[in-house]
């Protein structure tokens, strides 16, 4: 969508006339006329007053012309799962799990400490990198060339055993090293996640439906 067609549906929506819009982010009736047809679009400073207003970030309002991605983890970002400030502006920089409050909440450097500092982190990506790449070449899939940290709710899929039982088999509240490697021809991705205790790899369809188990183990 272009940005008129983007104002015009969240006005249309919120039962605002252009009036009333226009009063809201101190503008006149035909400055919002002239964004709905494509004439101009808004200024930098009345964007920020559209996305509070409308409770969506800036990217949308300009018909998401950038494919935002967490600068911590790596998340692909859209509104639902992007960060805020304490004012509750969008930080369309992180991930709300990455960053919230004006406070980094899941960093790289929240690893550093539980492994001897940040020399001695590398070196365990670098490990966990390893024992992936063994295991992945085992099974004939992707090789991993990197991790980034991650929230466990954001990795913690949901299986179904054999025996229809469902199961989970990582921790929500834990932060992981993981990646998501390309899609096969069948159309699955391969997922990877992996803590100083456990390696896990699994398969899925977009946006995570579907997924199998391939490997679940203790380190």
């Amino acid at each position: 969508m272009e940005t008129k067609d983007v104002i015009l549906e969240l006005r249309t929506k919120t039962g605002l006339s252009q009036e009333e819009l226009a009063a809201k982010v101190f503008v006149t009736r035909q400055a919002v006329s002239r964004w709905e047809t494509g004439e101009t679009i808004p200024n930098t400073e009345t964007l920020k007053l559209l996305s509070k207003l409308f409770d969506v970030s800036i990217n949308t309002l300009l018909g998401s012309p950038r494919e935002l991605v967490c600068k911590c983890c790596g998340m692909p970002l859209e509104d639902d799962n992007m960060s805020r400030e304490t004012d509750g502006d969008f930080n369309e920089e992180y991930c709300k799990w990455c960053y919230a409050d004006g406070e980094y909440k899941l960093d790289a450097w929240k690893q550093y400490g539980a492994v001897g500092g940040k020399e001695k982190f590398e070196e365990f990506k670098k490990q966990l990198i390893h024992e992936f790449n063994t295991l992945l070449q085992m099974e004939g899939l992707p090789k991993v060339e990197d991790l980034n940290v991650l929230p466990g709710e954001y990795v913690n899929m949901e299986y179904t055993l054999p025996n229809g039982e469902k199961v989970k088999f990582l921790d929500d509240n834990q932060t992981y090293l993981g990646s998501q490697l390309e899609c096969g021809s069948g159309g699955r991705c391969v997922g990877i996640a992996a803590n100083m205790d456990v390696l896990l790899i699994c398969t899925y369809e977009e946006n995570g439906e579907n997924p199998e188990l391939v490997i679940y183990k203790k380190r």
